[in-house]
């Protein structure tokens, strides 16, 4: 299968884009963002540009796909609700529609977040941008969308975040997250695992368009 995905040089993207590289299911992957990767390899393909919505100019190296894996997002620690909304849901909306004309057979993942907010209607800002967003991509004529709602993850393979304060955190919470990984399985996922279940979405679908944690520590679980 040929897979874009969206947010490469981020944490949970890193772990992600790993995974494909290594999974001979994935025959081609489209890593598209701002920056350029530090990797190279035979399977992957680069769309580096500095505004995300330029998109539309890049239609003829958009198409042809199975699935996009969208992982691009900001915190909202010190942000703005219009600047976060602008990154957490107008981009990926954006993008989304575009693909899905394109792409009209994709399955797209986007990764939320543990809380998000469904009714659109909750005190907490970020969890309402992320329900909204989470609505607008599931009423997309997709083949099949799923929203990945993630909360603790432990990294692992060397993948860091790209904020220098998550980074202080792992350096100084990875052997507690350790010590409860071992009492609460499927609660606290690894970057190898999320990517191993969007993988598996694909393959071999998933229950649910909308997926806790239990239901991504599941869907890693290799084949019997």
């Amino acid at each position: 299968m040929k897979i874009i995905l969206f947010g490469a040089t981020g944490m949970i993207g890193q772990g992600v884009l790993r995974e494909c590289l290594l999974d001979p299911r994935v025959k081609h992957v489209l890593s598209v963002g701002r920056a350029r990767l530090p990797q190279n390899h035979e399977k992957l393909e680069e769309l580096v540009t500095p505004n995300l919505a330029d998109l539309p100019s890049y239609q003829s190296r958009l198409a042809g796909f199975d699935a996009c894996f969208y992982s691009l997002g900001a915190t909202a620690a010190g942000s703005s609700e219009e600047n976060y909304r602008r990154v957490n849901y107008d981009l990926p909306i954006a993008a989304a529609k575009l693909l899905v004309t394109l792409n009209p057979q994709m399955i797209f993942i986007y990764v939320s977040g543990r809380g998000t907010d469904s009714t659109e209607k909750g005190r907490t800002m970020w969890a309402r941008v992320k329900g909204a967003a989470e609505n607008a991509l599931l009423r997309l004529p997709f083949k099949k969308a799923h929203m990945f709602r993630i909360g603790a993850v432990l990294p692992l393979h060397g993948v860091k975040s790209k904020t220098s304060l998550y980074n202080v955190f792992y350096i100084v919470g990875v052997p507690l997250m350790l010590v409860l990984r071992k009492f609460f399985p499927q609660q606290i996922l690894t970057t190898e695992q999320v990517g191993r279940a969007m993988i598996a979405a694909v393959c071999n679908g998933a229950p649910k368009y909308i997926l806790e944690s239990p239901d991504i520590s599941h869907l890693a679980q290799p084949s019997p």
